[in-house]
């Protein structure tokens, strides 16, 4: 079975006992050999091992050429360690002629600290060398910081970060809490929409993020309007993550905000998506290679206005940076409000997938314009694009066209 969290529930596995022999046969009694001390919990064709009764269920039949099914799960109850530990049982089958029979039960228990509802309302830190699971979420109020470091964060459904206040992150993982498989090859990790993401309101500022990876979410970063000022940045990033989301991987909105070295892909919406303010870009990946729909959205996407306010565009300023992905035309922006409003951006220095700008040097400078009939485009720039199991490596591929670029360059 897949790791579990101690005393959380795991998924439903079931398994079959078939009768092969040429004449019925009875089965005295199946038992699980430690009772209730593994945690783990079975129905045998429609009976359930009571702990209570012994965890034994007897006198069952089974035809030739029949078979039983049963359920298994398992709770595991708390340990004292800091890594996952194998729990094992075993599953006996008595027949009537007194020969016996098992199915050996393994599961891994990992002891975590659980977080319910929390509310940071003064300076905290969370560090923790055992994993954090995450219920209901985390909510940093107006005037607290949030130091989250050296540890990873596993959300429930629906759960996630809510910023008023200040968050800084340094070497964290956020991710879902399944630790079990959608199917054998495929864990839930890789599956988007597992937890809500990280919201910072208009009354956060100054928040940092580095060495930080968060992937799986519903909206990854979403980032609401504030004063921009250019002493107000409200969100940089250094050698961060946005992977695999099922909205906008980061979504900003009359903000300053600046990333640098970062990767940010495979989003159901669009990698980053941003309404006016000042984004800066150094040294990032943006790669856009959402595998679960064909209506996907671009690596990037930039306007100056939003449900019919003006947001002007201060600056998108993108530099040694790589934006790729399956469509032919990765880059998209749009001119909403009237021309008095400021719509400015400027690349130099990137490899982007997006048709040629001819002469046009106030907005694009040393560009090296990705051309889906070149040999080496998209998704060849990778070491691995593996979209039958949904393994992803964006360091570049020993042939890329893009060396010196991107975050892993």
């Amino acid at each position: 079975m897949d790791t579990v969290f101690s005393t959380v529930g795991s998924s439903t596995y079931t398994l079959w006992a078939y009768n092969n022999a040429s004449d019925g046969l009875r089965i005295s009694s199946v038992r699980l050999k430690h009772g209730n001390q593994t945690g783990f919990r079975v129905n045998v064709d429609g009976s359930y091992l009571d702990n209570s009764l012994g965890s034994v269920t007897n006198d069952l039949e089974v035809r030739k050429g029949d078979s039983i099914r049963i359920f298994i799960e398992q709770t595991a109850p708390l340990g004292d360690s800091d890594i996952a530990r194998i729990i094992t049982d075993h599953l006996v089958f008595t027949l009537e002629s007194g020969v016996e029979q098992n199915v050996v039960l393994n599961g891994c228990a990992w002891d975590a600290v659980m977080l319910r509802d929390i509310v940071v309302s003064h300076d905290s830190i969370i560090q923790s060398k055992r994993p954090i699971v995450v219920y209901g979420g985390i909510k940093v109020e107006k005037n607290a910081k949030l130091i989250i470091q050296n540890t990873t964060l596993y959300f429930h459904d629906k759960a996630g970060v809510e910023v008023y206040g200040k968050l800084q992150t340094d070497s964290v993982t956020f991710r879902g809490d399944r630790l079990d498989h959608m199917f054998d090859y495929l864990p839930y990790d890789r599956i988007s929409g597992q937890w809500k993401g990280i919201h910072f309101y208009g009354s956060s500022a100054d928040n940092q993020l580095k060495c930080t990876e968060l992937r799986n979410a519903m909206n990854g970063i979403v980032c609401d309007s504030a004063l921009l000022s250019s002493s107000n940045q409200r969100i940089y990033m250094e050698k961060c993550i946005i992977h695999n989301c099922k909205g906008n991987g980061l979504e900003v909105y009359n903000s300053y905000v600046g990333l640098k070295d970062c990767q940010i892909s495979n989003t159901l919406g669009d990698c980053v998506l941003a309404y006016g303010g000042a984004v800066l870009l150094d040294g990032c990946t943006i790669a856009q290679f959402y595998p679960f729909a064909a209506d996907r959205g671009v690596g990037l996407r930039f306007y100056n206005k939003y449900n019919g306010y003006n947001y002007p565009l201060e600056t998108l300023k993108c530099t040694n940076c790589i934006l790729t992905g399956y469509a032919d035309d990765e880059l998209m922006g749009q001119q909403l409000a009237a021309d008095s409003v400021n719509f400015a951006y400027y690349f130099e220095n990137c490899l982007l997938r997006t048709p040629k700008v001819k002469d046009d040097t106030l907005h694009f400078k040393k560009i090296i314009w990705e051309n889906p009939k070149d040999e080496i485009q998209g998704k060849k720039q990778f070491v691995l694009i593996d979209e039958e199991n949904l393994i992803y490596d964006f360091h570049l591929d020993s042939l890329s066209t893009a060396k010196g670029l991107g975050c892993y360059r």
